[in-house]
């Protein structure tokens, strides 16, 4: 295998993409403000002629997000569209289109923070108080994630398990850095639920719904002319691995403490490697 080149900012790639998909948390911003150089790499892209979607997994809806990071100082100005996993969520809850979705009761069980409570609002779905009369689980997170783990859920899964109740998960994340802190994340809940046998659909990044729906926004532009930017292999770069588009890897992220610059054994680890690799997100 050829070692990805680790370059020093996009500033080299300019010529040869017209169109990015660009992670948000751990690469726009850190939870808490911008990351370093990011609204001027955003704003050179911009000037460079690309199409910018921003594709997150924040479970919420793709205006909410915005709202959000404009919060953090990322002006919607500055990108083109918002392509999140609780859209995503959303349209497969509102649609059924397939048979996964199609078998669903209208009952769930809204496992997450209230911030995300209002993810299915306006739709024919009734949010019960109790696990145990839900015809499926939506997860959207930990009820606190600055207190508790993936662990904490362990007699809840059970539960679910026991009776049977599919689980939604609207964010495969495992986890995300807030500041200089990782936090879980409802992808973390999703693979423990798994792993004693519960019934998962996932939406959102690596899975190929995510990238579909970038595409159809990004009618007209080759996927050879489309880059990948993200600060996770398992999500971000897995999945533009498996949509069959260039990637970047930001080291400066959630694997930033892991790698320590050099991403070689992260590679060899997860089996996933990128196009190319930058410091952290910048021109």
């Amino acid at each position: 295998m050829t070692e990805p080149a680790v370059l020093t900012g996009l500033a080299g790639l300019a010529g040869r993409y017209d169109a990015a998909l660009l992670d948000v948390w751990g690469v726009l911003h850190d939870g808490v403000k911008p990351t370093p150089g990011a609204l001027d790499c955003l704003a050179r892209l911009r000037a460079a002629g690309w199409r910018l979607v921003l594709l997150s997994n924040a479970p919420r809806s793709a205006s909410s997000t915005r709202t959000q990071i404009a919060g953090f100082g990322i002006p919607p100005a500055s990108y083109d569209d918002v392509v999140t996993s609780g859209e995503l969520t959303r349209a497969a809850l509102a649609q059924r289109v397939d048979p996964w979705h199609a078998a669903l009761g209208r009952r769930f069980y809204h496992l997450g923070p209230a911030r995300d409570w209002g993810l299915l609002d306006g739709l024919d779905y009734e949010r019960v108080q109790e696990v145990a009369g839900s015809d499926f689980i939506l997860n959207t997170g930990l009820f606190d994630d600055d207190t508790e783990t993936a662990e904490t859920y362990a007699p809840f899964l059970q539960t679910a398990r026991q009776r049977a109740i599919p689980m939604i998960c609207a964010n495969p994340d495992i986890s995300v850095m807030r500041g200089n802190r990782s936090i879980p994340c409802a992808g973390a809940i999703a693979v423990a639920y798994q792993a004693i046998g519960g019934n998962v659909c996932f939406h959102g990044k690596p899975h190929a719904g995510a990238y579909a729906a970038c595409f159809r926004l990004l009618e007209g532009v080759l996927p050879s002319r489309i880059l990948a930017v993200g600060d996770s292999l398992s999500t971000d770069i897995r999945g533009a691995v498996g949509a069959g588009i260039d990637s970047v890897f930001v080291m400066d992220g959630i694997h930033v403490s892991e790698i320590k610059g050099n991403p070689t054994a992260a590679y060899a680890r997860t089996g996933i490697t990128p196009t190319a690799a930058i410091p952290t997100f910048r021109w």
